[in-house]
């Protein structure tokens, strides 16, 4: 786990750096400010997992810092559907905090780490860590894909040891 963590953190600074003296091809007509975007998405689990697939909502403010660098915090829901005699479905209420980077016009990487509140009896916190691309157009429509890995206590009544998923996003936001 804190080398997941570790790995995510240096690959965040690493694409920071790399991409902070790309003004030239920023985001044209982009400008820095808070956003507002609410999206719906759909995935499915990675292989060994014992669920199928997955399905959500969320809520996602962004701080643009510059043209070509913003952070991030979205908070949600998010349900987990278990394979047949695979258990229990698996229902949260993520909360992230990342790092979106723009390299050039629209196009974006992103990185999150944070927690997932079970809402079923029993459940722990679970740790919730990942990364994705995406592209985002002047009009508010923001499209992407990504990982998304699961860590969970193991005390928790809805434990896997294997729980991750890739999903794509597709969302609608705006300038506050």
């Amino acid at each position: 786990m804190k080398t997941i963590t570790k790995i995510l953190s240096i690959a965040a600074v690493a694409l920071t750096i790399a991409t902070t003296n790309a003004d030239a091809q920023s985001m044209s007509g982009r400008t820095p400010g808070v956003r507002l975007g609410f999206g719906v998405n759909g995935g499915v689990a990675e292989k060994g997992s014992p669920f199928e697939y997955g399905v959500g909502a969320d809520a996602r403010l962004q701080l643009d810092m510059t043209k070509d660098v913003a952070i991030t915090a979205t908070g949600g829901y998010t349900r987990l559907m278990a394979k047949d005699n695979m258990g229990d479905d698996y229902d949260f209420i993520p909360a992230k905090g990342g790092v979106k980077v723009f390299p050039f016009a629209g196009f974006y990487g992103m990185g999150e780490i944070g927690a997932g509140f079970g809402i079923k009896d029993g459940s722990k916190t679970a740790l919730i860590y990942g990364g994705g691309i995406g592209y985002e157009w002047l009009g508010g429509i923001d499209i992407s894909a990504r990982y998304e890995g699961y860590k969970q206590d193991s005390a928790s009544s809805t434990y896997r040891p294997q729980t991750g998923q890739f999903a794509l996003r597709i969302a609608y936001g705006f300038k506050l």
